[in-house]
């Protein structure tokens, strides 16, 4: 029988210390989904408000077009709430533990995994704000409107460029929890 490898001085206590530092990301994870919860919560207060206070006047010009920005502007809301819910998820996957009964597409392995599901959430909540803009923009000077629409596009094209380095950077198959490691020759 082999005699038990000696540890080094200090190593159990250094262990607990960053193994409580874990527990530092849950006001992170709490944070994030008590924001998202909030903003779930008001937007669909939100829109009841809404839609009753455009029931009487239903049939009115207007009032299509104020519905159509009033759920505009609902979505760039969900959109937000959604990001913050994924960050929240996706700290707790990574920093804390599993976290059971999610889709396939919202497991995260990786902070990589993380930033490219928030990315695409802040491209289609960029498409959503310059879409609410245009909706609303009543004229004047159209070189307003094309620069705003310029600046989303460039924003949105760096976005792509990253998510696309990002993802040539990481090439490689990822091992899933249960997966053998090849076999060394």
């Amino acid at each position: 029988m082999a005699a038990p490898t000696p540890r080094k001085p200090g190593s159990t206590s250094a262990t607990a210390l960053f193994g409580f530092t874990r527990l530092i990301v849950e006001f992170g994870v709490l944070s994030s989904f008590l924001f998202s919860l909030v903003l779930f919560v008001n937007g669909t207060v939100r829109t009841v408000a809404v839609i009753w206070e455009a029931l009487p006047h239903f049939a009115e010009e207007g009032t299509g077009k104020e519905l159509l920005v009033a759920a505009i502007e609902q979505t760039d809301n969900l959109l937000i709430a959604t990001a913050l819910l994924i960050i929240s998820l996706g700290l707790q996957s990574l920093f804390v533990g599993r976290v059971m009964n999610l889709p396939a597409w919202l497991h995260i392995r990786t902070f990589d995994d993380l930033k490219q599901k928030l990315l695409g959430i802040v491209v289609v909540a960029l498409a959503v704000k310059f879409f609410s803009v245009a909706i609303e923009w009543e004229g004047g000077s159209s070189a307003s409107i094309l620069t705003f629409g310029l600046g989303v596009a460039a924003v949105m094209l760096a976005i792509g460029a990253y998510s696309f380095i990002l993802a040539r950077l990481g090439a490689h198959p990822q091992q899933g929890e249960g997966d053998a490691l090849p076999e060394q020759e």
